[in-house]
């Protein structure tokens, strides 16, 4: 003798609502157990040192200290290189 579907569906959603679970009867795969891990983000980030200086920190306490950033410079110059082209007729 089987049970009816709608019964067992039924008991299904109390106990679901019973465990704090969620009610997934057609087993559609939701993302619900990666959802409910920890989040990773905060001890990824507290595990690297947190950065001391920068260049723009060291000019802003240092005004008159001449510093060297290549990145920057870098930048500058890609921009006045392709800054005077103009590619307007």
């Amino acid at each position: 003798m089987s049970v009816a579907r709608s019964r067992i569906l039924d008991l299904m959603k109390v106990q679901c609502r019973i465990f704090s679970m969620t009610f997934n009867p057609e087993r559609t795969r939701t993302g619900n157990k990666v959802l409910r891990q920890r989040l990773k983000g905060p001890s990824i980030a507290a595990y690297y040192p947190r950065r001391v200086a920068t260049f723009k920190d060291l000019r802003a306490l240092y005004p008159d200290l001449d510093t060297w950033d290549d990145d920057e410079e870098d930048r500058l110059e890609h921009i006045s290189l392709y800054g005077t082209t103009s590619f307007a007729p």
